[in-house]
């Protein structure tokens, strides 16, 4: 499997290059085109994170309940997979460690990365964000996707990132969900919202803008119906 992305990094777009036998599963809707000889199928996938339980515990974290999974018939094949909102793209490789994501940052995956879903605690709901995140595990490259730019932040002791910024983050870090300062007062006339406090040794990755900020700004300026 060979993956190139276009277009960064307020509109990137992933090219995904495969040999017959490979498949990458995606989120529905992702497929902008591929070539005549991929074959595509819409699927609740197998195994760890599938199954019709799998599919509705991605229906919590505001995903869809379907994949869709491509694979090349007969030669080499592509694929390219974009996100809904403009944004960046970045390949994590994955190799048996564990991965923290932001439900709306997956994109696609190879058939041998399983996905669970992880619950981040009523805070996050008391924030405006998702309570669910995804927990990626197995073998294989993984397609993460932002709003904005997304940046890398090395972790080695304590780190703090506003809970609408965060894309993933690597399972070895430790995090609580809080409030940014001592006062409520001053969180809520300072405009934030809870805060993920990092600990310990790993990778956090960020993105740029806040979807759900930017969806109250453009709600608040749409006519009422």
């Amino acid at each position: 499997m060979d993956i190139e992305i276009l277009h960064q990094p307020d509109s990137a777009i992933a090219r995904v290059s495969l040999e017959p036998g490979e498949e990458v599963v995606a989120q529905a809707g992702a497929m902008v085109s591929m070539s005549g000889d991929m074959e595509t199928e819409t699927t609740l996938r197998r195994g760890k994170g599938g199954g019709i339980i799998g599919g509705l515990k991605r229906m919590l974290a505001g995903e869809s309940l379907f994949l869709s999974l491509f694979r090349p018939t007969n030669q080499t094949a592509e694929v390219l997979l974009a996100p809904k909102l403009m944004g960046d793209i970045i390949v994590y490789e994955m190799k048996g460690q564990e991965l923290v994501v932001q439900a709306a940052s997956y994109l696609a995956c190879a058939s041998g990365v399983d996905i669970e879903l992880g619950f981040t605690g009523f805070k996050s709901l008391l924030s405006g964000e998702s309570i669910f995140w995804l927990v990626i595990s197995g073998t294989g490259p993984v397609i993460l996707t932002s709003f904005g730019s997304i940046y890398e932040v090395f972790v080695d002791g304590e780190y703090i990132v506003d809970t609408g910024h965060i894309v993933a983050f690597e399972k070895s870090l430790d995090y609580k969900i809080s409030k940014p300062g001592t006062s409520w007062i001053g969180a809520f006339l300072g405009g934030e919202g809870f805060v993920c406090n990092f600990s310990g040794r790993g990778k956090v990755y960020c993105q740029t803008h806040n979807p759900g900020a930017f969806g109250q700004l453009i709600g608040s300026m749409l006519p009422p119906r």
